[in-house]
């Protein structure tokens, strides 16, 4: 249920052990892009059932381990699906019609 909530309550988040270093390129990449994901710290045998470690979701969707994260970067639709959930923020020049701050 806890697990539900985190999930649905926050647009990317990652299910890591710290001393996972498969864990740490995962959130390093969604770092990179621009992104702030949720990261929930997992000891063993804390919230049964959990995800397979690293595991990631993003918009309440499980996108998977590393290896779908970086098939989804390479294909080049990660930052589109980043949008989709509006997690990559910036700053554009202000003009009358639009507001200073968006989703790119």
């Amino acid at each position: 249920m806890r697990m539900e909530r985190l999930i649905t309550e926050n647009p990317v988040v990652i299910f890591s052990k710290s001393s996972c270093c498969i864990c740490h390129v995962m959130k390093r990449l969604l770092c990179t892009i621009g992104t702030h994901p949720t990261v929930i710290e997992l000891e063993d045998g804390e919230m049964d059932p959990a995800p397979p470690s690293p595991a990631v979701f993003i918009g309440g969707t499980l996108i998977g381990g590393l290896e779908s994260l970086m098939a989804l970067h390479l294909s080049g639709l990660l930052v589109p699906r980043l949008r989709e959930v509006c997690v990559i923020i910036y700053r554009k020049p202000p003009s009358p019609s639009s507001p200073s701050i968006g989703c790119i």
